[in-house]
């Protein structure tokens, strides 16, 4: 594992805090980026991830999070 350090907006830093949580940035953008940059069987790496239960409550806990949001917005 490296570690890496990334420049980004204010605005976006806090969008992440809020929506993601503080200990879990990290993971969540190396779960957008990996598609992405490895090569590897896409199939099985969706199995893999959808296999994971906490993993998958958490991201559905993130998009019912964002539909509230959503709702919540002038038309």
């Amino acid at each position: 594992m490296k570690k890496l350090t990334i420049t980004i907006n204010d605005e976006v830093y806090e969008g992440l805090y809020r929506r993601v949580g503080k200990r879990k940035i990290s993971r969540f953008l190396e779960g957008l980026a990996r598609p992405h940059v490895v090569d590897a069987d896409l199939d099985a790496a969706y199995r893999q991830m959808a296999a994971d239960e906490a993993r998958e409550a958490e991201a559905e806990e993130w998009s019912e999070g964002l539909i509230h949001d959503v709702a919540d917005q002038p038309r």
